[in-house]
């Protein structure tokens, strides 16, 4: 702590005390909590969800069979309000669930548009 008398030395302010603690009252402030992710929300364009012709889904039934455990796939799917691309390993296609299951997430049949296998497993 710097005497009272020397209030000349360098790192401290006029009163004392450290200018370290002087710079936090300058932190940001966000007084709009949450504004900008609703902005965000607003912004976002719905797309609606394709329905599968009978051709498109024997193509994704067939590029299904095609897959094994272990295979890199990019995958695109319907994920609340539009389509996403993923892409992940494959640890299981379970056909009783109706699911794929890849390294990270599940996502239904019902809800896959394509697949394309990017990488073969050893």
């Amino acid at each position: 702590m710097p005497n009272s008398l020397d209030r000349e030395q360098p790192g401290y302010t006029r009163g004392g005390r450290p200018r370290a603690d002087r710079a936090q009252q300058f932190m940001p402030f966000a007084a709009l909590t949450g504004y900008y992710q609703m902005i965000r929300e607003m912004q976002r364009v719905v797309e609606e969800r394709h329905e599968l012709t009978d051709e498109e889904a024997a193509e994704l039934d067939h590029v299904l069979a095609q897959v094994r455990r272990g295979d890199l796939v990019r995958i695109r799917y319907y994920e609340r309000d539009g389509y996403v691309s993923r892409t992940d390993i494959v640890r299981q296609i379970d056909a009783a669930l109706r699911k794929v299951r890849l390294e990270h997430m599940d996502i239904p049949f019902a809800d896959v548009l394509s697949v394309e296998i990017v990488g073969r497993s050893e």
